[in-house]
């Protein structure tokens, strides 16, 4: 199971680094040291976490949202491809979602950067390109809506605040992890399986009222 064999390498690896120092230094996203040469740190960032609620956040998410994503992938394109797929999406959005930081700090000394969200926000909208109609929300907030709506209102607040550039997040690698996994997705599914995706996404979306796209309750 390739969701749970991330998941597990990532907690044990976070935890170790939360008293390891050097193990941090070694891995964790440091622009001018990318720049130098040092490509690993290109992917080695997203096994570590600023503390056990920020892991546990990522790592659950992931669980919820993987597993299905790597179902999806392994039923449309078979067993042995369908798991290359989900590990290449994984890991490239890793890479892909951490670029616009690298390239906007990349002589910044001081900045660092850890934590898988970039591609776990991958995951989450290729959830949401696969299955729009499934109802999400956010934890302990009692409001439900169709995944393509919490995937607009997700990209505009994340574009807000982005611009604001505070509370320490990297919402560019949320927003570019996210818009990359739609991309992956509509390709590789079309490619490899003849399988529209878009198509599919636009014929499941039905807004017949307001009481259609909110649920309320816990």
């Amino acid at each position: 199971m390739i969701t749970a064999t991330i998941i597990v390498i990532t907690v044990l690896v976070s935890i170790r680094a939360f008293k390891d120092h050097a193990l941090t230094e070694k891995l964790i996203f440091h622009p001018p040291s990318v720049k130098q040469g040092e490509w690993h740190r290109l992917f080695s960032y997203g096994v570590l976490h600023a503390d056990y609620a920020h892991l546990i956040f990522n790592m659950f998410t992931l669980y919820f949202f993987g597993m299905d994503i790597e179902r999806a992938c392994k039923l449309t394109l078979g067993e042995t491809p369908g798991s290359l797929c989900y590990i290449l999406l994984y890991l490239s959005s890793l890479l892909v979602s951490i670029l616009p930081t690298y390239f906007k700090h990349r002589e910044n000394t001081s900045y660092f950067g850890l934590g898988a969200s970039g591609a776990v926000s991958a995951i989450i909208f290729a959830y949401m390109l696969i299955n729009p109609m499934n109802f999400m929300g956010i934890l302990f907030i009692p409001i439900y809506l169709p995944a393509f709506l919490f995937g607009i209102i997700f990209l505009l607040i994340s574009l807000a605040l982005d611009r604001k550039q505070t509370g320490g997040i990297n919402h560019s690698a949320h927003i570019t992890g996210g818009i990359y996994g739609v991309v992956y997705m509509a390709v590789v599914f079309f490619l490899l399986a003849d399988v529209n995706l878009v198509r599919s996404f636009i014929g499941k979306i039905r807004i017949d009222s307001l009481s259609n796209l909110f649920h309320f309750g816990f």
